[in-house]
């Protein structure tokens, strides 16, 4: 038999075998498009506008079905009843960590983010007591966020009301409130020690924002240094990259919109004034400011797919039983971007979380730290930052565009993982 023939007949039957293969496994999973062999679904899937082709695919399949993203099953949730079903009423079985290919090569699934099982509870709940006994929550932490906010608004007004992108500015805050609370001490701004420290976590940003591509299960592995090494890496990542990315976004779409950018102002003169800084006692009396921040959050988007969640067993889920370790992918996206809750969604308008009486409004659907077993251990940090920071700097500057508000490109740069705002440069001019 010729070898031609013998390669074309093996191939054959391997296709075969893998088509019965996957056939089988689908008949108990959520419908979805038929995969082809080997790479499954991934050429229906736009890379740079995932949540886009994830909206697509459930106007045909539902609020759940089955990609194939290679040979494995990957379960999606589209619109905020499955996405609270599963998250919420079975938040159990769900809080597994799906594949994620380039956080295995950096930490090993190590770490507070993309650890699993009784390694993942032990150190979540180690985190948070940690996190706590450090001032998490309490006044100590907030005294620190409003130094840094100092902080801020000095390095800020070095700029001379020059143009300048706002980018490592805005990325040195955050990461340095982190600094206080891990190290019980804040860098300089021009700290080389500080600079390798924000030059290693962009790195490792860049290397996480590829997750589509492989599959690679976790290593096992005990509580060790390594695992301590790694949790304070997440810490460091999570809590500078999200919260300067969403920071810089905001000062984006305020830029804008400078009608929403004056109503702002106007309640942080009436509420705070300018002899003092802000703090968070002032937010409940500031709900136009609140509601801007949270649709700022809403409206960029910032994690649309989230962090790939697991089942930690087999799971009847709506009359389908998903296998125990399948990969489950959240869209964010349909639930912050939900027509019913959010009336024209593709427009920013902090009126979304503000009711007929001008006071703030709580929504389910507002979903940006993700919910349930799995949600980010340091939202309420998170929050905090936004606030003060972005308080502090209205407070003491006037933000000018360089060019006019309706040129202002407020589109998504989608980067496999996140959504990040286009650069661009401004004038911080002191009131």
């Amino acid at each position: 038999m010729e070898p031609v023939l013998v390669l074309v007949l093996t191939v054959s039957c391997l296709l075969l075998f893998s088509l019965w293969r996957q056939s089988s496994e689908r008949s108990k999973l959520p419908p979805g498009p038929t995969p082809l062999p080997i790479i499954g679904n991934f050429l229906q899937i736009d890379a740079k506008n995932i949540s886009k082709s994830l909206t697509n695919l459930s106007k045909v399949y539902g609020p759940v079905f089955t990609l194939y993203l290679g040979r494995k099953p990957t379960v999606v949730l589209h619109g905020y009843e499955a996405v609270r079903e599963a998250l919420i009423d079975h938040g159990e079985e769900f809080a597994g960590r799906g594949s994620f290919p380039m956080a295995e090569r950096i930490n090993k699934g190590l770490g507070l983010v993309f650890s699993n099982g009784s390694r993942w509870k032990e150190i979540r709940r180690f985190s948070l007591m940690t996190l706590r006994n450090l001032g998490m929550g309490k006044r100590t932490i907030e005294d620190r966020v409003q130094e840094e906010a100092q902080c801020l608004v000095e390095e800020l007004r070095k700029t001379n009301g020059t143009p300048c992108d706002p980018t490592f500015i805005l990325s040195c805050a955050p990461c340095n409130v982190i600094c206080s609370i891990i190290f019980q001490n804040r860098f300089d701004y021009k700290d080389q020690d500080f600079l390798n420290l924000m030059e290693r976590m962009n790195e490792n940003i860049r290397i996480l924002s590829s997750p589509w591509l492989q599959e690679i299960h976790s290593q096992q592995s005990e509580f060790t240094l390594e695992h301590l090494a790694a949790t304070v890496s997440d810490l460091f990542a999570a809590g500078t990259e999200t919260t300067s990315t969403t920071l810089r976004y905001a000062i984006l779409l305020l830029l804008k919109h400078p009608h929403v950018t004056a109503k702002v102002q106007e309640e942080i003169d009436h509420v705070v004034g300018r002899h003092r800084s802000p703090c968070m006692q002032d937010r409940s009396h500031m709900p136009y400011t609140d509601a801007m921040i949270h649709e700022v959050q809403r409206f960029i988007d910032l994690l649309p797919t989230s962090v790939p969640h697991a089942l930690t067993r087999d799971t009847k889920f709506r009359n389908y039983l998903i296998p125990k370790g399948t990969t489950v992918i959240t869209s964010l996206s349909s639930v912050l971007h939900d027509s019913k809750e959010f009336p024209n969604p593709e427009v920013f308008d902090p009126g979304h979380f503000l009711n007929k009486n001008g006071d703030f409004k709580k929504s389910d659907y507002f979903m940006p730290f993700s919910t349930g077993k799995r949600i980010c251990a340091g939202e309420g940090l998170a929050r905090m930052e936004l606030f003060l920071f972005l308080t502090t700097i209205l407070q003491n500057f006037n933000l000018k565009s360089l060019v006019h508000p309706k040129d202002i490109n407020i589109t998504p740069v989608a980067n496999g993982l996140t959504s990040l705002p286009s650069p661009y440069k401004l004038c911080f001019i002191p009131v």
